[in-house]
């Protein structure tokens, strides 16, 4: 072979081999393009995924579940009061719901506690009242769901609004209990003049602590009459399948208030079927209008139980604040002996709820 046939020969072969070479360099070309496409994609694709699941962590933490955190102490345990309308304005001041803010004020230890105080609103003007108070609040939507305010209005007690107001109140607790909060359930009729918890039991077996409306001695004792509108209760499965089982038998109660159908549960043997452990308060450190307490120097709430109206409450619950102003001042200033101070002390008599009985 000459040199040019050699040459020519070569030539070829380099031709060939670039254009197999470039052949290869635009396949990779091709086939790579798509895949880091792919990646990006991908990325792109979980980075809007965790995106998306990130919110719906926050979704999940509702108006509700805000608001308790917000009260909660730190073994998340709250204070909660139910107000309506008839609860916060008045033709003339005060109001049953400034009476119960100005029990915190007046009371010993118990100013604090307004911290953890959750007031929930049955009303839009309730709603309202309590964050102009700048309180922790939160609005409890009617049954319906339609945002109205059916519970706006006073509800006399026994009448067919003041019965469902009181099962939609047991049906809200309930749901606080499923979240794991523990609480003390208040009536805004009930003044605390004492910080409560020290009067009440620490013993973590202890599933409820309830008031009573006249107590019998025995703490134990299922013929105390309790009345629901004071109560600590811890959060755990028994408390949760009662409350439920309360709110269940609602169906079958016709004409009876909630607090009527827990008694006849706990009389029936509820507690001990949830293997639920109770504790019936003394009226000395828990009293109310129907039974007073005995001793000035101990009483932690008094509650204006047996009573028909807010009016009459309001009347009585002023006459109850005076009464603790006049203590404290005499207390401070040693006018006469503790033993004696105790001795000679009388709540006032409590006319106005004695007499809305007659009206």
């Amino acid at each position: 072979m000459d040199y040019n046939s050699k040459k020519c020969s070569i030539s070829s072969s380099v031709l060939i081999l670039s254009l197999i070479l470039a052949t290869i360099i635009i396949l990779l070309l091709c086939s790579w393009e798509p895949l880091i496409y792919k990646i990006l994609f991908l990325q792109s694709k979980n980075h809007l995924s965790n995106t998306n699941y990130n919110s719906t962590l926050i979704e999940e933490k509702d108006e509700l579940q805000i608001a308790l955190e917000k009260a909660s102490t730190a073994n998340k345990t709250v204070i909660i009061a139910v107000v309506n309308k008839a609860y916060v304005e008045s033709d003339e001041y005060p109001a049953m719901f400034d009476l119960f803010l100005e029990g915190f004020w007046a009371g010993e230890g118990t100013g604090p506690l307004v911290a953890h105080l959750l007031v929930v609103s049955m009303d839009q003007a309730a709603h309202e009242r309590c964050e102009f108070r700048r309180l922790n609040c939160y609005r409890l939507k009617a049954a319906s769901g339609d945002g109205g305010d059916d519970f706006a209005g006073e509800k006399v007690y026994m009448t067919e609004g003041f019965i469902e107001m009181m099962w939609q109140r047991t049906s809200f607790l309930l749901d606080v209990l499923n979240r794991g909060f523990s609480f003390i359930f208040t009536d805004t009729d009930v003044l605390w003049l004492r910080n409560p918890f020290p009067k009440l039991s620490n013993n973590e077996t202890l599933d409820f602590q309830i008031s009573t409306d006249n107590f019998n001695g025995n703490p134990t004792s299922k013929k105390n009459l309790i009345n629901t509108g004071f109560y600590f209760i811890r959060s755990n499965n028994k408390t949760i399948s009662l409350f439920q089982t309360w709110y269940d038998t609602r169906t079958n109660a016709t004409g009876l208030k909630e607090q009527d159908v827990l008694v006849n549960l706990v009389r029936g043997g509820v507690l001990e079927k949830l293997g639920l452990k109770a504790k019936f308060l003394d009226t000395l450190y828990f009293s109310g209008f129907c039974k007073d307490s005995r001793d000035v120097k101990e009483v932690a709430t008094v509650h204006a139980n047996c009573c028909r109206s807010i009016k009459a409450k309001v009347a009585d619950l002023k006459m109850v604040l005076r009464d603790w102003n006049t203590f404290k001042k005499n207390d401070k200033l040693n006018v006469i002996d503790s033993k004696n101070m105790t001795d000679n002390f009388r709540w006032s008599i409590h006319r106005s709820c004695i007499d809305s009985w007659h009206i």
